[in-house]
């Protein structure tokens, strides 16, 4: 069995920012992506003619650098910006 890599799975502090989408306790990277696409998804804010884009709101706009959208594969970046 392969053991899991503990830096993946290492609990991350979100930032101010990122604790309003996903709150504020540790999670491991793997939570976090998990609780943005929750929040997306309710939030209606995955693009309905471009699934790969993600539309922001104020609480992702705070995230995403104030940026209207982004796409999915530049999330992890941003999710990276905001945890420690």
């Amino acid at each position: 069995m392969a053991k899991a890599n503990a830096k993946f799975m290492a609990p991350l502090t979100p930032s101010a920012a990122l604790a309003a989408v996903v709150g504020s306790n540790p999670l491991p990277r793997t939570e976090i992506v998990k609780k943005m696409w929750d929040y997306i998804k309710k939030n209606g804010l995955q693009d309905s003619t471009n699934k790969r884009m993600i539309n922001s709101d104020d609480k992702l706009a705070a995230i995403f650098e104030g940026k209207k959208q982004i796409s999915m594969f530049d999330m992890s970046k941003y999710i990276s910006k905001n945890v420690k």
